[in-house]
């Protein structure tokens, strides 16, 4: 029940926030390593059977245990939740919008239109990156923050879509103009962050858009998939340890 623990599940499961930990200072990445397991296992309780229920008991699980660390108590002992609570404390209290997004994922409703995938976007991914700044320091504007977590989390999202389509977490009707849009939105978004008035060197991890994600948005802009090559997505990783490169 440590955050080393919690940075070895990011190791075998998400690489690109296992590289933003390992790039923060070393007294971020104690908050950082907390938050991003949270979040893997926020997204995997929402997905844990086709049987709502069982995802939605899950998800009351984090949803209970936010609030009580909210309120200032431990948590159950948890391989997570207990070293998310001694890094974060009461501060944890801003995830719990992440639980409520992730509440469609159980349900397996698909989206209507596109600006509900934004919608969902700003409320997970957003959420997340904006908790990640304030555990890296802060000092980064808000607005560099949902853009850069918009471009990201929609690049995630459409590198994903054949898979959450077959769950029935794709849009409900997905002509190829749809989703071309929504990349447009993206990169737009990492657009933007890129463009604004640089934020402090140490939020960089924080604000890490991910091997790839521009990649990702340009292809769905031209109907098609990507993939990132182990080289060049190692190369992401090793400019946002050595240079403090963020931008997708």
């Amino acid at each position: 029940m440590t955050p080393d623990h919690c940075a070895g599940l990011l190791r075998e499961a998400d690489q690109d926030r296992f590289a933003s930990v390992t790039a923060a200072q070393p007294g971020d990445r104690a908050r950082l390593a907390t938050l991003y397991a949270a979040n893997l296992e926020i997204a995997r309780a929402g997905l844990a059977s086709a049987e709502p229920l069982i995802s939605e008991m899950r998800l009351q699980f984090w949803a209970d245990q936010i609030a009580g660390m909210a309120a200032g108590h431990a948590p159950t002992r948890h391989e997570v939740a207990t070293p998310l609570f001694d890094a974060w404390g009461t501060r944890i209290a801003a995830l719990a919008p992440l639980v409520e997004a992730r509440r469609r994922d159980a349900h397996r409703r698909p989206f209507a239109a596109a600006d509900e995938v934004i919608s969902y976007i700003d409320q997970s991914a957003g959420t997340v990156m904006a908790l990640a700044v304030e555990g890296c320091g802060g000092g980064a504007d808000a607005t560099l923050i949902r853009d850069q977590a918009r471009g990201a989390g929609l690049a995630s999202w459409l590198a994903a879509y054949p898979a959450l389509r077959s769950v029935h977490l794709g849009l409900e009707r997905d002509p190829a103009e749809a989703l071309a849009a929504l990349a447009e939105v993206g990169l737009d978004g990492l657009d933007s962050a890129r463009r604004a008035p640089s934020p402090p060197r140490r939020v960089a991890a924080a604000l890490y858009a991910g091997a790839g994600a521009r990649r990702h948005l340009s292809a769905a802009m031209a109907g098609q998939s990507a993939e990132i090559p182990a080289f060049a997505a190692n190369m992401s990783r090793l400019r946002l340890a050595f240079f403090g490169h963020w931008a997708g």
